[in-house]
């Protein structure tokens, strides 16, 4: 054996002690419960028992077998080669400490993301490329990607650094950290050395043995020997709700482990590991399945999770089969509830407006769950798609699965209509959806959230709504712009896409919603009907004491008889205060008489003549909002033309 293949094999910790710790440890008020959805009643040779041996273990053909790969889709097949051809002998990026220290010094994480993402994205393209072609044309291209990643110091991207103990700046190569992009990373080496292991072996004997000593010891050895990584919420002095980081690291945990750990031992281990880690994920989950982070998150939320389902029911020949568990089934469907029309969702926190999702993903999930709409969904996503975006980018495993269901989920499409259904009311999370009618984006459309303020990605906005007409933005949620240092510090809220004041929301007195677990909404109901769906919602407590609102009751309805939608606020305050509504459009406004608002493209807004309109403009240059509403965002103020205690305010949106 050489010293690169000699490893030392540690014992996991056992998970009984763990979850004990677990469950005994002091939580704070919102931590969620431990419901042990994936993991309860498994030990570690439980699951070594359902896994099949490494070496039996065939999710995918390998290079070497020919016919699988001959069979792809001819179109696709070519437009991957000549993406990888076009790339063929040219230079790799190179990755510049300098350019790494470019988020210490000034919080920017975009360049040094382009170079690391570049990288992966070619080694990605060449590797599927060689497995068509298996002509050994992309092979030395391919061996350089490899060696080069082995000798990064830091998998991971500059912006994550500050989870080494060292804190931000250059990488500490004494602390193996596993962030997004180092578990990413893993993954493509992974399924590299999966495919082409014959072909790797005769390039060195040494290249294989370098790849499995890089995974063991940036991302295998630390998973199964910490428990401290913020993102896996298993830490008993620390447990927390988890975001997407969660599945998705797990996702890519997993297929290390599944891949390449030659132990069985250990292997079983990390995954039972892997199973108590994502269970953290599930837990914070409300039973309707809703995303506090956004349809444009669910890619990496939902998603995440199916990819780690999909490989625990593949390597265990369907015996951890977790697609029966209600919650499962409700994260799967939330995507397909978010839907406006087109590429438009409801894009609450910080997902973008417009989003793509992965169409085999999303038709894969649904056919799994047996939920026909969702298998629509997916399958009227990749209708008219074509070659070159067909197959899914990121992780190398999404790609894979992508080329080998590519031909069944074009048949599917070939029929496939957009569900669009017609109403959507997820008690837990506080949203709600409301069309004309279902699978027409004809009329308005309208979607709001309650929630609370300390969502993941969050921005304080409790009791934001959208309005949509004909499949096009009227009353929008701005989003995020590019993210950098600020946005995930505790300058996060000086962002002016982050405040309530740029949301569909009141102010009073000049005071804003505040950040904070506390800041929430209560008393939340939905009906619907025929004629009507409306949403109500107290959001008092959004707002810190200051402003002096004893109560204050929001209603939106979507009057489907009438053809409009309506806000109707009823409020209490403690003491006589001036009061603000706001409402964010891309759309010219201008002032039409009394109590009446134009906006470009036919549409009015109605209200109380006592509330003076008054009219903002803010930039959107930002390269994340410009695509979706253009240079400038504009917001209009309703503001009372007095101080007041308590009133009711009307207003009204209506196509002219």
């Amino acid at each position: 054996m050489s010293d690169l293949s000699r490893r030392t094999i540690l014992a996991a910790p056992a998970s009984a002690p763990l979850l004990m710790a677990l469950q005994t440890a002091p939580r704070p008020d919102d931590a969620p419960p431990f419901r042990h959805l994936l993991s309860a009643g498994r030990s570690a040779a439980d699951i070594g028992k359902l896994l099949l041996p490494r070496e039996q273990w065939r999710p995918y053909p390998t290079a070497a077998e020919r016919a699988a790969w001959q069979a792809l889709p001819a179109d696709t097949a070519r437009q991957v080669v000549a993406s990888a051809e076009a790339l063929l002998g040219q230079p790799w990026p190179s990755l510049p400490a300098s350019v790494f220290l470019d988020f210490a010094r000034n919080g920017n994480r975009t360049r040094w993301e382009k170079l690391h993402f570049d990288r992966r994205n070619r080694l990605r393209s060449q590797v599927l490329a060689e497995c068509i072609e298996g002509k050994g044309r992309f092979l030395d291209d391919i061996l350089d990607g490899l060696w080069l990643l082995c000798e990064e110091t830091f998998w991971g991207v500059s912006a994550h650094i500050g989870a080494q103990r060292a804190g931000k700046g250059l990488p500490d190569v004494s602390e193996n950290i596993v962030d997004l992009f180092a578990a990413e990373t893993g993954n493509a080496v992974a399924w590299a050395d999966y495919l082409l292991a014959p072909q790797l072996e005769r390039i060195s004997p040494l290249l294989r043995p370098r790849l499995l000593y890089e995974v063991e010891r940036r991302l295998l050895t630390p998973l199964l020997t910490r428990i401290d990584f913020g993102w896996m919420g298993t830490d008993p002095k620390a447990p927390r709700r988890v975001n997407n980081w969660n599945p998705w690291i797990v996702s890519n945990w997993l297929t290390c482990t599944l891949l390449m750990e030659p132990d069985p031992a250990r292997r079983a281990a990390s995954v039972q590991r892997a199973l108590v880690t994502v269970d953290r994920f599930l837990d914070a989950y409300n039973p309707d399945g809703g995303c506090d982070e956004g349809p444009g998150y669910w890619s990496r939320a939902g998603a995440s999770l199916f990819d780690c389902l999909e490989l625990l029911y593949s390597a265990t020949a369907a015996k951890l089969d977790y697609y029966p568990i209600p919650l499962v089934k409700e994260i799967g469907r939330y995507i397909y509830r978010a839907h406006i029309a087109g590429n438009w969702y409801t894009n609450f926190a910080d997902a973008s407006a417009r989003v793509n999702p992965d169409a085999n993903l999303v038709w894969r999930y649904g056919t799994r769950i047996g939920d026909p709409v969702m298998a629509a969904h997916g399958a009227w996503l990749a209708a008219g798609k074509k070659p070159e975006q067909e197959l899914a980018g990121g992780a190398m495993g999404r790609s894979l699965d992508s080329l080998f269901h590519l031909k069944d989920l074009r048949a599917a499409a070939t029929t496939a209509q957009a569900p669009m259904v017609r109403d959507v009311f997820l008690p837990g999370t506080h949203v709600f959806a409301a069309r004309m009618k279902a699978g027409s984006k004809e009329g308005f459309y309208v979607a709001a959230q309650g929630g609370h303020n300390a969502e993941s990605h969050n921005h304080n906005d409790v009791g934001n709504f959208i309005v949509f007409h004909d499949g096009e933005p009227v009353l929008i949620d701005v989003g995020v712009e590019t993210y950098t240092a600020k946005t995930f510090s505790a300058q996060r809220y000086d962002i002016w896409t982050m405040q309530s004041a740029w949301h569909n929301t009141p102010a009073v007195n000049g005071i804003m919603q505040n950040a904070g677990r506390q800041y929430e909404a209560h008393a939340v109901s939905s009906k619907s009907d025929d004629t009507a769906a409306s949403f109500e919602l107290n959001i008092e407590r959004a707002y810190p004491a200051a402003a002096g609102i004893q109560s204050w009751r929001r209603a939106i309805t979507l009057n489907r008889a009438a053809g409009h939608v309506q806000l109707q606020d009823t409020f209490q305050l403690s003491k006589a205060a001036p009061i603000e509504l706001y409402f964010i459009t891309t759309r010219e406004a201008r002032p039409a008489g009394p109590g009446q608002i134009t906006l470009a493209g036919g549409f009015a807004l109605s209200f109380d003549p006592s509330l003076q309109p008054f009219f903002d403009e803010h930039s959107s240059q930002d390269p994340r909002l410009l695509p979706n509403w253009g240079p400038v965002v504009r917001r209009i103020r309703l503001v009372a033309a007095s101080s007041t205690t308590s009133g009711k305010y009307t207003v009204t949106i209506k196509k002219s």
